[in-house]
């Protein structure tokens, strides 16, 4: 695609500082933008409130900076955007497309296991609230057709959501909006044409695109690349305590990003960020991502 009308995000977490799966994530979705000629935004995904910190934002902007990103537009913060998602929130529940659910994540503990590791919603409460039951959270009704898409890393995919998910909880009686819905909201908003991201996301997927129908949003292109894996085989997050990159050799840093992505070329000396970035831009294809989900990546 090489189009003025596309759109790509990263979309970060301050929970942390910027890792090297972080980089990664940055790099093929700028990497993809710009060689489509298109606009690349950035979101600040922050309304876990307990895990986010304003430090981490700044760190993560800083470092994006002395990497050579340079983003359009304004920077997006979901923290901002709370009465935005009540209102699609509310315009589900108007139009019956949800249900309250009083089930605790006790409750839940024994449920069959989705393909994302969380539990498959047994249905308790969508016949209706069982009595003594308070309201936890607000659950969609997925109906039970397979939804299909084809990933342009991944190729086909298809998901019974009813089925592999269960209804899912769109928003919560305390916390407000679930990532899910947020996500939906931000990238209709953003106007986001493809959304290049990690393939921890992948099965995630279904869901979004059974609420861009549920709210007359048409879908964007999907494209998960690899998930970076440390040498212990679990996956860089910081959750998991990856080592913060310290950007003291960008060019190093990225041609080890590009390398993962299958964009392997180093064997020239770069004058500046941007000549690195140029020669990686013109090479670029997602042709070349590995088509598996997870990659392993010693010094990650």
């Amino acid at each position: 695609m090489h189009s003025p009308f596309y759109r790509g995000r990263f979309a970060p977490s301050p929970t942390g500082p910027l890792h090297f799966g972080s980089l990664v994530a940055a790099t093929c979705s700028y990497l993809d933008a710009r060689a489509s000629r298109g606009k690349w935004f950035v979101r600040i995904e922050d309304i876990d409130r307990s895990r986010c910190r304003p430090e981490y934002e700044t760190a993560i902007l800083r470092a994006l900076e002395r990497y050579g990103f340079a983003w359009d537009g304004e920077i997006m913060r979901q923290s901002l955007r709370r009465a935005v998602y009540r209102e699609a929130f509310e315009r589900l529940r108007d139009e019956n497309r949800v249900y309250p659910c009083g089930c605790s994540r006790k409750e839940m503990a024994d449920s069959a296991i989705a393909p994302d590791g969380a539990g498959i919603y047994p249905g308790t409460c969508a016949s209706g609230l069982p009595d003594g039951k308070a309201v936890r959270g607000w659950r969609l009704k997925t109906g039970g057709k397979a939804l299909c898409f084809t990933d342009l890393v991944q190729g086909d995919m298809r998901q019974d959501v009813a089925r592999d998910v269960g209804d899912f909880i769109v928003f919560r009686a305390d916390e407000g909006v679930t990532y899910q819905l947020a996500v939906v909201v931000d990238d209709a908003a953003q106007g986001i044409s493809r959304i290049v991201r990690g393939a921890d996301l992948l099965d995630s997927t279904p869901r979004q695109i059974a609420l861009q129908q549920c709210l007359g949003i048409s879908s964007p292109e999907y494209a998960h690349f690899p998930v970076v894996l440390d040498e212990a085989g679990n996956k860089l997050s910081k959750q998991n305590k990856a080592r913060a990159l310290d950007a003291g050799n960008p060019v190093r840093d990225l041609v080890d990003a590009f390398a993962f992505l299958g964009l392997a070329w180093a064997d020239a000396i770069y004058a500046s960020l941007d000549e690195l970035w140029q020669n990686a831009i013109a090479r670029w294809s997602l042709q070349l991502v590995p088509k598996v989900r997870t990659r392993p990546w010693v010094g990650a």
